[in-house]
């Protein structure tokens, strides 16, 4: 099949699927504003489902039907917003043959908002993420890699600002460091900053200057490293930052059936959640609020 047919069809499949499965329920209360965060990350250019037979994930995952999850979860609350933490590109032959071109045409038919970056997501050097932008109808936040000298300078944003039934919502990003993950050639002279202090100004200038309600942080920085416990973390981002109310995690394919809640060095709530890989599962968190106050959060992993 001609590469543009064959992707004609693909994001049209995903898009007019049949939205049959029943409706998720989370417990409502009118008396409060809901908001609901949907995430993935490591999705890995994963566009089908696994087979049947699969020994690990069978009969799991496929765009089109997270498509039919998130669609319905929107009919529920309308106050939804769509995700990912990065390590959209490599693993199954679709990037190999189109360089990411499907990925981020069925994550814009899907209505993603926002993305962060992640390590693989440089497989074919910035010139081949620059090229591909172009299909994302979404946005791209990292506040901890300098892009001054790149084609990638004013197209990755460091943080998005949403409005949702009057809350505001700030997400930001954090990237890995690519040196020693990513071909030198390949990232060419972005810089690395270090991420606990980018987060401790981002999450601030978000929460007091642009007095955000609700803030939240696409990590690729992984989960935990048992192997190297000094190195920074979701977890050690939690503790030792402030005025991060979620972080969405990436990059150590770590799956959690709910998400983690850590105190902030302010001993204040933190949810820390990641969904594993492949687009296996959906992360769903709900937060509510009295006014512009959390007053009630609830999280869950979706498997597909």
């Amino acid at each position: 099949m001609k590469r543009r047919t064959f992707i004609q069809k693909a994001a049209a499949g995903t898009a007019f699927l049949s939205l049959g499965t029943p409706t998720l329920t989370s417990c409502s209360n009118t008396n409060k504003k809901h908001i609901t965060i949907l995430h993935t990350n490591d999705t890995h250019s994963h566009i089908d489902s696994f087979p049947i037979d699969h020994p690990d994930y069978p009969n799991q995952g496929g765009a089109a039907r997270r498509a039919t999850i998130i669609e319905n979860i929107r009919k529920e609350n309308p106050n939804t917003l769509l995700l990912d933490a990065g390590d959209i590109f490599q693993g199954t032959p679709y990037f190999n043959y189109y360089g990411g071109e499907l990925e981020f045409k069925i994550m814009s038919m899907l209505r993603y908002d926002v993305a962060t970056l992640g390590n693989h997501d440089f497989d074919n050097g910035i010139d081949g993420l620059f090229n591909q932008l172009p299909n994302a109808k979404f946005h791209f936040v990292n506040s901890n890699y300098v892009f001054t000298n790149t084609k990638l300078d004013t197209h990755i944003k460091p943080y998005k600002i949403f409005v949702r039934d009057g809350i505001t919502i700030g997400v930001f990003g954090l990237g890995v460091e690519l040196e020693g993950l990513v071909n030198k050639d390949n990232y060419k002279d972005i810089l690395y900053l270090d991420p606990i202090e980018i987060a401790t100004d981002m999450a601030r200038e978000l929460k007091e200057d642009h007095e955000c309600d609700l803030v939240i942080c696409l990590s690729h920085l992984g989960y935990y490293f048992a192997d190297k416990p000094e190195k920074v973390c979701d977890l050690s981002l939690a503790q030792n930052t402030e005025n991060i109310d979620l972080i969405i995690g990436g990059h150590t394919h770590t799956f959690l059936e709910k998400p983690m809640i850590l105190k902030n060095k302010n001993n204040e709530d933190v949810l820390v959640n990641q969904v594993g890989c492949y687009g296996i599962n959906v992360g769903r968190i709900d937060f509510y609020f009295d006014d512009t106050s959390i007053v009630q959060k609830e999280g869950k992993s979706i498997i597909i």
